[in-house]
């Protein structure tokens, strides 16, 4: 469901907003007016430190509602403040920082969020934002970890600039509001277990041809499409095998995955998953070409020109579609122009359902982006052009098309 399109009041989900202390903080009022303009009606509660860095007034404006605070915690209320506060379709915690997963993995309650969160029976949605360096501590993943175990969700951290003092880039930024507003509210309506039962098979990511112990040709693919449709069919009860080349993205909630680097690698890791697969859905980018010959020792440096013998990487989306047998076939094409054409003859020499075409040259579409605008184009020749989504949401639709083809169990 798109954070855009409104519910009816009836139905309005009970979405509550958790704000903890990080700077990414100063998001949370955009996040809860994509809320409420889907339709949700918002609770909100704030820390100590998260009125660092927003004040009480924005995000009471922005919610509509009170904010709840420690001080609120202890006034006289009829009812403890943090049960009738966890009485909720789902919660989400807004720039979550180190400490306040850690009090939660290790089932604190020393403060309202907390202890809140303790009594929440519905979903629960981690929108962590710190440094790089933070987020790959060991014991930072541990407690990401441990709160997985507890069924919690998480989306981001994503790659891109944090902090304000010029600390860098890096996989630590905070996911945008209208992406936490979608997923929230996704959750809120949990998907339909329509592919429970079903074996899912994704590829990711870019692939690395090595020319020696050091150099390798590759492209920019970041994976970010691959693991939304892995995430999206696993939260629909697929069983999932992700294999992904060199991707910085952690592995979705209930994945298996197996990471791999060359063309090679990726071909025989899918021909073997594929075998009892329902369905598989190649995302990866993967190279056309690799070095006849890697050379066993860097080369130095010599002359103005290099020639390097290349040689064809096997065609792993022909080869799944030879002995496609019962199973659901998608595939991703990249073209600069005549794309539905070439899209729609990849489709038919490959014996894919359907190819999702996209141009890396179209604004706000590239590679390593958080959003993608895609063709469905089936061999035919019919196609449907879907609008600029995030990829999460063409991962829904993709497995809604995908979902239709396949035989009943």
């Amino acid at each position: 469901m798109s954070a855009s399109s409104p519910v009816s009041p009836a139905d309005a989900p009970k979405v509550l907003v958790m704000v903890s202390g990080s700077v990414a903080a100063i998001k949370a009022p955009a996040a809860l007016r994509r809320l409420r303009e889907a339709g949700a009606r918002t609770q909100v509660i704030a820390t100590r430190a998260a009125l660092e860095f927003v004040t009480p007034l924005s995000l009471s404006t922005a919610g509509a509602c009170e904010v709840a605070t420690d001080t609120t915690w202890f006034a006289a209320q009829p009812q403890a403040q943090h049960l009738t506060l966890a009485r909720c379709d789902v919660a989400v915690i807004v720039g979550a920082g180190a400490d306040a997963l850690a009090r939660a993995a290790q089932g604190r309650a020393e403060d309202l969020l907390s202890a809140t969160l303790l009594s929440v029976r519905g979903p629960v949605l981690w929108v962590p934002a710190m440094n790089e360096r933070m987020w790959q501590h060991p014991a930072v993943q541990a407690n990401v970890e441990r709160l997985r175990s507890f069924g919690h969700h998480f989306l981001g951290p994503v790659f891109g600039a944090f902090g304000t003092a010029g600390e860098g880039e890096g996989l630590g930024r905070m996911a945008e509001p209208e992406d936490i507003a979608a997923e929230t509210l996704r959750l809120a309506r949990p998907r339909p277990q329509d592919l429970a039962g079903r074996k899912v098979v994704v590829s990711a990511g870019p692939t690395r041809e090595y020319l020696d112990p050091v150099r390798y040709i590759s492209n920019p693919s970041s994976g970010k499409m691959g693991f939304a449709v892995a995430e999206a069919a696993a939260a629909r009860g697929a069983d999932v095998t992700l294999i992904s080349g060199p991707a910085q993205l952690p592995t979705p909630a209930g994945v298996r995955r197996v990471d791999i680097q060359s063309a090679l690698e990726l071909h025989s890791a899918v021909v073997q998953a594929a075998q009892d697969a329902d369905l598989v859905v190649m995302t990866a980018a993967v190279a056309d070409y690799r070095a006849a010959e890697v050379k066993t020792e860097k080369e130095a440096k010599g002359g103005e020109t290099k020639t390097i013998e290349l040689v064809k990487n096997p065609d792993i989306l022909a080869a799944l579609g030879a002995d496609k047998g019962r199973r659901v076939l998608v595939g991703f094409a990249m073209e600069t122009h005549a794309g539905v054409e070439r899209a729609a003859g990849k489709a038919q020499r490959k014996n894919a359902d359907f190819i999702l075409l996209n141009y890396p040259t179209q604004e706000g579409t590239a590679f390593g982006g958080d959003d993608n605008q895609v063709t469905l184009v089936r061999a035919d020749g019919s196609h449907e052009a879907w609008p600029r989504l995030s990829k999460r949401e063409v991962a829904e639709r993709l497995l809604d098309q995908a979902q239709a083809l396949l035989p009943a169990n």
